[in-house]
């Protein structure tokens, strides 16, 4: 039986939301931070303005919907290129629901993709569909989460 392969992927965080006090108390501190890895960019990080986040920074509820978003897309991608479909344009709008409990944790409840694709004209609008199933099996982010990850695709032919 062949070996699994492994891959690593490390990332460093690194909180920059100290105000001077530290966390002296709930609202003493900001939640920004930063998300970095060898040889990228970073990303501005904080949490949900429900939470006192910063709205203009991503949060870690956003980071994992646009990881679910991104993981099918490029899966699909690669099947579309597989099957000599030409895919001219890709959007995903995707939603992601997260439930908060009495305690003050939660969870995410299920997701939403919602991508619209535009094959060239001639494309296989059914085989181009079809693939959207093929790549959500293969997603690495959707088969690590312990909910339901729908896709409703939406598949046009340009003229």
């Amino acid at each position: 039986m062949p070996h699994a392969k492994h891959h690593t992927y490390t990332t460093r965080t690194e909180w920059t939301g100290n105000l001077g006090a530290g966390t002296a108390n709930y609202r003493a501190y900001s939640r920004d931070h930063v998300l970095s890895a060898a040889g990228r960019p970073d990303l501005q990080g904080s949490s949900d303005p429900a939470f006192r986040g910063d709205a203009s920074r991503w949060n870690p509820e956003d980071l994992l919907v646009a990881s679910l978003s991104s993981c099918h897309m490029l899966w699909y991608l690669h099947l579309c290129a597989q099957a000599k479909i030409i895919v001219s344009d890709y959007r995903d709008e995707a939603v992601g629901t997260m439930i908060e409990d009495e305690g003050g944790g939660g969870r995410f409840a299920a997701a939403v993709l919602r991508p619209v694709v535009i094959l060239a004209a001639g494309g296989d609008a059914a085989k181009a569909a079809a693939l959207h199933e093929e790549a959500h099996r293969l997603c690495f982010i959707a088969n690590s989460v312990n909910f339901p990850v729908a896709v409703e695709p939406t598949v046009v032919v340009a003229d």
